[in-house]
């Protein structure tokens, strides 16, 4: 399977590499080691030894060594091999080092060409900077493949019959759906009015959960799976500016062609004070429920009936809610063409 390399994918929440430890990761089909260096800066080496393929995440970490638990080569942060027990470091072993950049609570990865990876092409994910907000962060390792995932989010009319309980309501098939292309983003829309929403909802929202409420939920996505969701709320009829609105990240990297990761979160301001430290924990647990238990396995079953095939090949459906999550697959396609035809000129050019 062909995936858009260079491009900036999550590759985990800030949290899941601490100092003096390691994170292995599969990302695009590749093995990926995560570590910080003595300066508490995040590395990314692939991750399997070239000596004999061992993993490196058996290994340990010696001050910005990482060490092969097999037979104890050791590769700086910049891949090169720099210890071998027994004799010179040979340099024909090295490994390859990935651009990382910690940003917006989470750790960024550039799977493609080095040269190319500016910091400035990480979509604006502010609202989860540690710094100004309180962050709620979940991840879930989904059986299915990313691009299921970015429909299911660009789509979410499905939320009043996958989540009636939870995030849903009668209400939302009714609502107002539009959808655009900004430059490289596609956004959709939804306005929901006089909509009972669920208790939970309602309380996270700040409506009182007897009154009826006018909804709205505005996905943006940026390739190749980053995607926010501006949601909020308002007591029905008041003007949106009373209202609360409380983003929400969904990023998504294919693990395989089959499975990805997922990461989710939700911020609250930190001029909230503690309130909003514990809203953010408490509505991440709550949007974990819908998500594990509805999403997942709905996904899941999906890619199980799609099998190995590859979606784009595929004779789908059309329904009006599914032209965002088409335009951006068709984004998102094309630049994958495009790289691997320029990588096919380059082979015949050699």
């Amino acid at each position: 399977m062909a995936y858009l390399k260079n491009a900036w994918y999550v590759a985990a929440w800030d949290h899941e590499v601490p100092e003096g430890g390691m994170l292995s990761r599969r990302l695009l089909g590749d093995p990926i080691l995560f570590f910080r260096d003595e300066a508490g800066v995040v590395k990314a080496l692939h991750g399997v030894c070239p000596h004999r393929y061992a993993p490196l995440a058996r290994g340990k970490l010696v001050g910005d060594m990482v060490q092969c638990g097999y037979h104890g080569l050791g590769f700086g942060t910049d891949g090169a091999c720099v210890h071998n027990p027994f004799g010179a470091p040979p340099k024909n072993m090295s490994l390859r080092p990935y651009p990382v950049i910690e940003l917006h609570s989470a750790i960024w990865i550039w799977m493609g060409e080095a040269d190319r990876a500016d910091p400035a092409l990480i979509p604006d994910f502010g609202f989860n900077d540690p710094e100004t907000a309180w962050v709620g962060k979940g991840y879930l390792n989904v059986k299915a493949g990313y691009e299921l995932e970015i429909e299911n989010i660009l789509d979410l009319s499905h939320v009043q019959f996958l989540h009636p309980t939870t995030l849903g309501s009668d209400k939302v098939s009714e609502g107002i759906y539009t959808w655009k292309q900004e430059g490289v983003e596609v956004w959709s829309n939804r306005d929901i009015h006089g909509e009972m929403m669920t208790p939970e909802l309602a309380e996270a929202m700040g409506i009182d959960p007897d009154a009826l409420a006018d909804r709205w939920i505005n996905v943006r996505w940026n390739a190749p799976a980053n995607l926010a969701i501006f949601a909020g709320a308002v007591t029905s009829g008041r003007p949106k500016a009373e209202g609360r609105e409380a983003p929400t990240a969904h990023l998504f990297t294919p693990e395989t062609a089959t499975s990805s990761h997922y990461w989710y979160s939700i911020a609250f301001p930190k001029a909230m004070g503690p309130i909003g430290d514990q809203m953010a924990q408490e509505q991440v647990r709550f949007l974990s429920v819908p998500f594990e238990l509805e999403d997942l396995p709905m996904l899941e079953d999906q890619q199980a009936n799609i099998g190995d095939r590859d979606l784009r090949t595929m004779k789908l459906g059309w329904l009006p809610g599914d032209a965002a999550g088409a335009r951006a697959r068709n984004l998102l396609y094309a630049r994958i063409d495009a790289e691997v035809a320029a990588r096919e000129m380059t082979t015949e050019m050699a």
